[in-house]
């Protein structure tokens, strides 16, 4: 990858932190305030239950651009960290703080409430598909 690219993936990456942050720093919805009439602490209830959902999808996204920003400091950013094969462009430009290939983050996706037999030789199958550079479990 060349500095040039590196350097327009980073800045998506930190301006994409800067506005998890600043939705992050909103938690204005997660109060409880006590209401007389239960109907309404009902709504608010929902209300405060989906702004927690929100902050913590937001969290999340937050910790992977970070981690990304962290990969890219360490000369790792656009290698997948399961199979160690370049993650490919396109999809770095749609996700640029994406960890793995479309092949191992499939697998991910699929084996997330697998059991551990399954998953890792699904890993080990996308790793021998992909031509990986070590092996995908040594």
């Amino acid at each position: 990858m060349t500095k040039s690219e590196l350097n327009k993936y980073k800045d998506v990456l930190e301006a994409k932190h800067a506005e998890m942050m600043q939705l992050i720093r909103n938690r204005d919805g997660i109060a409880i305030e006590r209401n007389s009439d239960s109907l309404d602490e009902v709504q608010q209830a929902t209300e405060r239950e989906l702004a927690i959902r929100n902050l913590d999808r937001d969290s999340n996204l937050l910790r992977k651009v970070d981690t990304a920003l962290r990969r890219m400091a360490d000369g790792d950013f656009g290698v997948c960290l399961h199979c160690e094969v370049d993650i490919n462009a396109k999809r770095l430009a749609a996700v640029p703080w994406a960890a793995f290939c479309i092949r191992c983050q499939e697998i991910a996706d699929l084996s997330y409430g697998d059991s551990a037999a399954n998953r890792d030789a699904s890993w080990v199958e996308a790793a021998q598909s992909k031509g990986a550079r070590r092996p995908a479990y040594a």
